[in-house]
């Protein structure tokens, strides 16, 4: 097995909205517009030897896409078992919901139980690389355990800010990593303020998810998966359930470079954002027409990563749901834990309340016209029902 894939990083990083270059080889947060910077490669260069047939026989996590991530030193890779996590048939809940043919991305099998940990792995390891030392964010649980997860293994300080009824398990899972865990009575969005101050006066480097370059290059790697495990083509709808976006942004952005790697062509699936019902800015935003989200007031809902009011990725997420043809629905949290244990009963997946709510949304999204019962349709479960044991829906 090839366990040495090469390693050429990023030739510079891009401003989401203005297209400004910005120098890859030094800490930085957003660019100069207050946006997202996305890493960018010499994909024209890799064209040739970075193919889908190369991947036969690479190792089986997301390094074995090292060619489109950053990190340029072996050294700074951490890697604790992220990434390459089933892409599991569900011929049952596709009969229950009516569609066509359903699949399941089982994102549970990752380090710390969540989708959470691939990003955490590609910005930790990179933060490494680049000389941080000491990394801070704030999180509605699972990047917190994420990112005390990575910084453990690369023997980095990390500072995790979530609110007070933040799951206990995941709590427990924090502290056990060693983590400088503070809880406040908020949101995630009250945990920034807490974090941006500790940049300020400690000099913490701030992992906030699209406040820094490289989440989205970990998160990007469910995307490539995709392609492979479908054997090379891609589904007709993707339903992702959203908190602040990274994942949604991250397959876009993969797809992109797929294509202009020849893995894939210009066909894309059409992309559904899922919120719950008592937070749902996206939604709001895609319903009026609009190109950024604002603040959502009043956020209530049990899956606590979706409990996310506002996104510094709101614009991103949009132009996403419109360049697809896709769009964005809400589901109640009565609705997400039925489909939780409905998904159980079908496939042998616990999932967590976020997975359910993928699930919830396909009802929806038939009776609106937007998939179609002959689809073939990708459900993803961001983490494992395991992490939410002894919470109860909030409507």
């Amino acid at each position: 097995m090839n366990m040495q894939s090469p390693m050429r990083g990023a030739t510079h990083l891009e401003c989401s909205l203005t297209g400004q270059r910005v120098e890859s080889e030094r800490l930085v947060g957003l660019s100069a517009a207050g946006k997202p910077l996305f890493a960018r490669y010499d994909l024209e260069a890799l064209r040739g030897s970075f193919t889908r047939e190369a991947m036969s026989g690479r190792r089986a996590d997301l390094w074995r896409y090292a060619e489109v991530l950053p990190v340029r030193d072996l050294a700074a890779r951490i890697c604790l078992g992220e990434g390459w996590t089933p892409l599991l048939d569900a011929p049952r809940t596709a009969a229950r919901l009516g569609v066509r043919r359903v699949w399941i991305k089982e994102e549970g099998q990752n380090p710390t139980g969540s989708f959470k940990a691939r990003g955490l792995c590609i910005a930790v390891s990179r933060a490494l690389e680049l000389g941080a030392r000491e990394l801070a964010l704030p999180s509605a649980g699972n990047a917190g355990s994420a990112a005390a997860a990575y910084g453990a293994a690369a023997g980095l300080p990390v500072h995790v800010v979530v609110p007070s009824d933040t799951p206990v398990p995941i709590l427990e899972e924090i502290r056990a990593l060693g983590a400088d865990l503070q809880m406040i009575d908020g949101l995630i969005t009250d945990c920034g303020r807490v974090v941006r101050r500790g940049v300020e006066e400690h000099g913490w480097f701030d992992l906030s998810t699209l406040k820094e370059p490289y989440r989205i290059e970990g998160k990007k790697t469910m995307g490539y998966e995709l392609v492979e495990q479908l054997d090379g083509r891609l589904p007709d709808a993707i339903v992702y359930p959203t908190g602040g976006g990274t994942g949604l942004i991250g397959m876009w952005k993969a797809f992109e470079e797929m294509q202009t790697l020849g893995w894939i062509g210009p066909e894309r699936p059409k992309m559904f954002t899922v919120q719950a019902a008592g937070c749902a800015p996206i939604v709001r935003a895609w319903e009026e027409g609009r190109t950024d989200a604002g603040v959502w007031e009043g956020a209530r809902t049990y899956a606590s990563g979706l409990r996310v009011p506002s996104a510094v990725g709101d614009f991103l997420m949009i132009r996403v749901l419109r360049e697809s043809g896709g769009g964005a629905v809400a589901v109640s949290d009565d609705a997400m834990a039925e489909w939780v244990d409905r998904l159980g009963a079908d496939t042998g997946v616990f999932a967590a309340p976020e997975g359910g709510a993928a699930a919830a949304a396909v009802p929806i999204l038939l009776e609106r016209g937007m998939i179609a019962a002959d689809d073939e349709v990708v459900l993803f479960n961001t983490g494992s029902g395991l992490k939410y044991v002894g919470m109860v829906p909030q409507d």
